[in-house]
């Protein structure tokens, strides 16, 4: 089989099919002549990814339409134009272009207050996710449903595609104790749902029981089906953050994503490829690559790299790791990805103690974005993957029979 290296060194199997138009919920919306909006006072939660197949903004959309009236402005994780780097504390303030108002879900409160709706009579979500658990839009999306529900104002979600696909589920759920902004709902960590069938989910699985019935409306895509990934919807990628500026990221990012959260290891954050790599100063690179590429993971090879971070872990010091191409994608499984690695480097380096000897709070990070601390003290027990294979997949198949009744795309 022939292999295809594409920009922002990723290899896919190239399909000789045209790629589909898709048409987003922005877009569905406006071709109903916002229908659902008029004569209503709008808040709307987007971010920089909110826009039309043109790239103008909805924010603008909705501000210039005269037949709309958007009232407030929020603001979820890098804000709404996108300007702050992860975890930055958000503050509320007017924005300068629409001199709207505009409230921080990133800062004192991430769940809109019933102050911030007092005037508000419909919210709207049009922010564009990357599949992964772990990524906050999806903490905000629940919230917000949630303030909306206890006061009793419409939700409606403006859906966009799933860059993942919606077939591919991975991981297992977040269980009791380890919830938080980065796990906040029991879903797998790669959970195969767009936004849409997402808010459907939560609003049955997740707020029915609390007897409150949240008035959801989804404006669904046209043209989507779940055996697309992002290179097939024929749509621009806008940075999701700071650290995603290319689709093919959002694959990279649950393959060394749980990793970096133990600041052991460079994984491309901070350098041109984030997310891309795993390395530190102790390892020999070739060494590292030639040893994981025998062991023959399905659908991923590596290729030996050294550079110097311009911020974040080892900044301005060589490490040496592997750079992570994908193969084929049907065939790998991205999370487990960095366990093989840590597996192989604990392999190389007993000596090293990866687990015992990270920071305590970068070991809490490290169990909130799994969900459990199980996979943790399993894993470093022996350092191999087989020891959590079995738990790390045991709730994959429930979930995808758990969540096919909220599907709204073939």
């Amino acid at each position: 089989m022939k292999i295809f290296l594409v920009s922002f060194l990723f290899l896919i199997n190239i399909s000789c099919a045209q790629p589909a138009v898709v048409k987003t919920g922005i877009e569905v919306l406006k071709n109903s002549d916002f229908s659902q909006l008029q004569n209503k006072n709008i808040g709307l939660i987007t971010n920089q990814t909110g826009l039309d197949n043109k790239l103008v903004s909805t924010v603008d959309i909705f501000h210039n339409s005269e037949n709309l009236n958007l009232v407030a402005l929020f603001a979820p994780e890098h804000g709404v134009r996108g300007t702050h780097s992860a975890g930055s504390y958000i503050n509320s303030y007017v924005d300068e272009r629409t001199q709207l108002p505009v409230y921080s879900l990133y800062g004192k409160t991430r769940k809109p207050s019933k102050e911030m709706l007092n005037e508000i009579d419909v919210l709207v979500y049009d922010i564009q996710d990357i599949g992964s658990r772990s990524y906050t839009y999806i903490s905000t999306l629940g919230l917000a449903m949630e303030a909306a529900t206890e006061n009793k104002i419409k939700f409606i979600v403006l859906d966009r595609p799933n860059p993942l696909g919606g077939n591919r589920i991975e991981g297992s759920s977040v269980e009791e104790g380890f919830d938080s902004f980065v796990s906040k709902y029991k879903i797998p960590y790669i959970y195969g749902l767009t936004g849409g069938e997402l808010a459907l989910f939560i609003k049955d699985e997740i707020y029915k029981s609390t007897g409150k019935v949240c008035q959801l409306e989804i404006i669904k895509m046209e043209g989507w089906n779940r055996d697309m990934i992002w290179k097939d919807t024929d749509l621009q990628w806008i940075p999701t953050s700071p650290h995603i500026p290319n689709w093919e990221t959002a694959f990279f990012y649950p393959a060394t994503g749980m990793i970096g959260e133990l600041n052991k290891f460079s994984n491309g954050v901070g350098y041109t490829i984030p997310f891309q790599t795993i390395a530190a100063d102790f390892i020999d690179a070739d060494l590292l690559a030639e040893s994981l590429n025998n062991k023959k993971i399905p659908g991923v090879i590596f290729k030996s790299i050294s550079y110097k971070p311009y911020y974040a872990f080892s900044k301005g010091n060589t490490v040496n790791g592997v750079q992570i191409y994908f193969e084929n994608l049907e065939t790998v499984i991205l999370t487990e990805i960095q366990f093989h690695v840590l597996e192989t480097i604990h392999e190389m380096y007993p000596e090293k103690l990866i687990f015992e000897d990270a920071e305590s709070n970068r070991i809490s990070m490290f169990d909130k974005v799994i969900g459990t601390d199980k996979i943790r003290l399993e894993f470093q027990k022996n350092y191999k993957v087989k020891d959590i294979l079995e738990y790390w997949r045991k709730d994959v198949e429930e979930f995808r029979e758990q969540s096919k009744k909220y599907y709204l795309y073939n």
